[in-house]
């Protein structure tokens, strides 16, 4: 095989097989461990994006022979821990990935790493709790007032710090009394006949999880943006995603959420509706990581070719149905770009879509965050969190928008907690939309 240097061709992923002995053989995967760090210990291209790399050099650079060969096992642990999965090395930075014949793909190997982990039996509590997605969003249903409170409480965040890891600086979201799949049955709407893809676009929003138990709020908006433009909408939720899950290396939850999920999301592909994720990375798993965990799925594979990101579609619409008159807000919005949104490998689609609101300041900031999901919440790498997301507080301080707003809930949320512009309340590009064209006050 032949391949030019630098990422000149774009990036193909490699199934994860995770069934494969080999895969959790820990003497395999050590010998690949260190195949991977030398080469990228030979590059250096990545010690900007994220801790795992500074680590990984200054672990190499501090052994007796500043040789990976020098270096114990144990000491890898501490690099695997930094990562947050969010692909940036893979699709920005690493001039090895496949097609070239090194085949790098670190944060397919970080995963590697804490599967073997966890098959070994290490595996944390607070993280494993915390993934329950489901079942934490409909416990906390029925008590939000109380679960937010105590989220805000100083003597009870103090109590979650010392006795389950949950750092008490870190800003927990909040969860909804009633979900986005309510919200939707009981205020019902109607495309608008008015709008040039009315009889033209079905779209079925996927709520996931922190949209639907989290922030309905975004969920609405996107259903009356598309309804605004004349597509029809159905909401559906047949379960998470299973991100969290991934994080983790839980890849049979995974594959078992995929199964579940892609099955029933089939019937409404077969009725002509495509399948609109609402947060960044709800959709990266539906497109790419759950067919690179279950690669003989056909179900899988179908819904990754009819899955779209919420501002992706937007955009699509507009561009090709056309579009209807927005209000200007002059005062300006600061749009993230999420790591999970770049991965899809759309473009800037939450710039864009932005972009096309009149005489309305749009900056963007295309960096990392920092959160990765609970790699922001829990106490071992909180810190960690708030340091890479240093550079996006910096610009966003410096921009003093308006509107801080992100494809990922988490970074948005991570990012107003962590600067002083003003801004309060975290926002999904697609409420943006919704206030520009007249469908919202707030």
């Amino acid at each position: 095989m032949s391949s030019g240097e630098g990422s000149l061709q774009a990036p193909t992923r490699q199934a994860i097989d995770w069934k494969n002995p080999d895969f959790a053989d820990p003497v395999k995967l050590d010998e690949e461990m260190r195949r991977v760090f030398d080469i990228c210990h030979g590059c250096r291209r990545c010690f900007n994006l994220c801790d795992s790399f500074p680590r990984l050099f200054d672990l190499i650079d501090g052994g007796a022979n500043e040789d990976v060969e020098s270096l114990a096992s144990e000491d890898f642990k501490p690099v695997v821990e930094a990562c947050t999965l969010c692909d940036m090395c893979f699709m920005t930075k690493c001039p090895y990935v496949p097609p070239h014949p090194f085949m790098l793909d670190f944060p397919h190997l970080m995963l590697r790493h804490r599967f073997v982990e966890a098959k070994n039996g290490h595996s944390d509590f607070t993280q494993n709790q915390l993934a329950q997605m489901d079942r934490n969003g409909a416990l906390s249903r029925a008590t939000a007032p109380v679960i937010n409170w105590a989220g805000q409480n100083k003597p009870m965040r103090t109590v979650l710090d010392k006795t389950v890891g949950i750092d008490a600086k870190a800003t927990l979201p909040k969860f909804a009394g009633r979900t986005f799949v309510l919200a939707d049955k009981q205020e019902p709407n109607q495309p608008n006949v008015a709008g040039p893809a009315f009889g033209k676009r079905k779209a079925a929003l996927y709520a996931t999880c922190f949209v639907n138990y989290n922030k309905p709020v975004t969920g609405m908006a996107a259903r009356d943006v598309l309804n605004h433009l004349g597509v029809e909408t159905t909401v559906t939720y047949p379960g998470c995603c299973g991100m969290p899950f991934l994080e983790q290396a839980k890849l049979e939850k995974v594959a078992d959420s995929a199964t579940k999920v892609a099955k029933e999301l089939m019937a409404l592909i077969d009725q002509g509706f495509d399948i609109v994720a609402l947060t960044a990375s709800c959709g990266l798993m539906l497109k790419f990581e759950w067919a690179l965990v279950c690669p003989d799925n056909e179900d899988v594979q179908k819904l990754a070719r009819h899955t779209y990101d919420i501002d992706e579609y937007v955009v699509d619409v507009m561009k090709k149905n056309g579009t209807m008159p927005m209000t200007p807000l002059p005062e300006g919005v600061t749009v993230h770009l999420a790591c999970h949104a770049r991965a899809q490998n759309m473009g800037p689609k939450a710039a864009q879509m932005l972009k096309l609101i009149p005489d309305t300041p749009v900056d963007v900031i295309e960096r990392c965050s920092g959160h990765g999901g609970t790699f922001g919440v829990v106490k071992p790498t909180h810190d960690l969190a708030v340091k890479v997301g240093r550079p996006v507080f910096r610009a966003a301080n410096s921009q003093k928008r308006g509107h801080i707003v992100s494809d990922c809930p988490l970074a948005a949320q991570h990012i107003v907690a962590n600067t002083d512009t003003g801004v309060t309340e975290p926002e999904h590009p697609v409420q943006i939309m919704a206030r520009a064209f007249g469908l919202t006050e707030k």
